[in-house]
């Protein structure tokens, strides 16, 4: 343990450890930690999103801390400092698959020691974990917190009547027709040359990396979003090109014609240099490839029928979703938000869109996210 953190980085969160724990199902994970100093204070566990680190909640951490709650945020399989899964492109899929992941988060409150926590909170990529973890077992996790990806219920059986994941691959033929060709970025996501193109980029993991958290930010002026009215290709082809690319280009391609100024870059406070220098120094040394076969899992036709088996079962646990009022992220599925204020989640306390912020909202606006967080807390069970 230290209060360094692990990265390869200087980087020091004031009150925030690093630790590694066995979690039991094969993984030595990595692990921040803030109000470890009492022993019974109520556990809150952070999943990040893609791609991101444990490090996403730099700013979160203190402040739950602060309100007398221990923090846990780990490095999620694929990603960071954690190690034990399988880098290879061809390799164990399966590993990724969301109930796996459930089982992973599972392991690291029982290595530290916890058997129940009082929230479990997610954003992007992390919100579907943490969906599934209040859905499995809400005897664990008490409360859920999602950012920025609602929660539209598990697939059905009939699993075209669920336009994502299996309506990503039914649609791309109808997007590659469009007058201007375009392709969804979870297909592109899933190719074998995806992680190259963005590790070997020709502006390098920090400079594709700096435009990527840009463009999806409030940051970007363009970040307009609103209810797309069906998922088809003519609306899907209506948001910003890091969700709907342009056929011929990667991402890295893609991200590099909004690359900030270097005055935007430096009046970006919610991300300095140097903290964007421990991403892009994880990122340089593991790739992208542990993240991005979680988009692949999500396409999966087993993984898919694996989820069917919780067709119709709701989240009950006392529930807020957070995004920022300028997330994509919010509307990228049509009917998602709805689907998960009206049916998903039976005990959906608030829905809150906060001002000045994209995609990135723990990021862009920490100190409103916790008060928001904390009031979830404070929810009676």
């Amino acid at each position: 343990m230290s209060e360094g953190l692990a990265y390869q980085s200087d980087a020091v969160i004031p009150g925030v450890r690093s630790r590694f724990v066995d979690n039991g199902n094969g993984l030595t994970v990595h692990v921040l930690e803030a109000g470890y100093e009492s022993a019974d204070r109520p556990t809150v566990l952070l999943l990040h999103g893609f791609p991101e680190l444990a490090f996403s909640w730099r700013k979160v951490m203190p402040r739950l801390a602060a309100a007398g709650f221990h923090v846990l945020a780990p490095d999620q399989r694929g990603y960071g400092q954690t190690t034990g899964w399988d880098a290879r492109y061809d390799g164990d899929l399966a590993s990724f698959r969301f109930l796996n992941l459930v089982r992973d988060a599972v392991g690291v409150l029982t290595s530290a020691g916890v058997n129940k926590v009082e929230a479990v909170v997610g954003h992007d990529f992390g919100a579907l974990v943490a969906a599934y973890c209040a859905l499995v077992r809400p005897d664990i996790f008490q409360r859920m917190a999602l950012m920025s990806a609602p929660f539209s219920g598990p697939p059905s059986v009939a699993v075209d009547s669920h336009p994502a994941p299996a309506g990503v691959l039914a649609v791309e033929d109808a997007l590659a027709s469009l007058p201007r060709p375009r392709k969804h970025y979870h297909a592109y996501y899933a190719t074998p040359t995806a992680n190259a193109d963005m590790q070997r980029c020709e502006q390098g993991v920090h400079g594709f990396l700096r435009a990527y958290f840009h463009h999806k930010s409030a940051d970007w002026a363009a970040n307009q979003p609103f209810e797309l009215g069906a998922w088809s290709a003519e609306e899907l082809a209506k948001l910003p090109t890091y969700y709907v690319m342009d056929r011929g280009e990667t991402m890295a391609q893609t991200v590099a014609h909004e690359m900030p100024s270097e005055a935007e870059i430096e009046a970006c406070a919610w991300l300095t240099e140097a903290e964007l220098a421990v991403y892009s120094g994880e990122y340089a040394r593991t790739g992208f490839q542990g993240g991005l076969n979680w988009y692949r899992c999500r396409l999966d036709h087993e993984h898919v029928r694996e989820l069917q088996l919780f067709a119709g079962r709701t989240i009950d646990v006392p529930s807020a979703f957070i995004s920022g009022d300028r997330d994509w992220g919010v509307y990228q599925t049509p009917g998602a938000l709805a689907a998960m204020q009206q049916n998903a989640c039976s005990n959906l306390i608030a829905t809150h869109l906060l001002p000045r912020a994209g995609h990135w909202v723990q990021q862009e606006q920490a100190e409103l996210v916790s008060q928001r967080l904390v009031e979830l807390l404070r929810v009676p069970l």
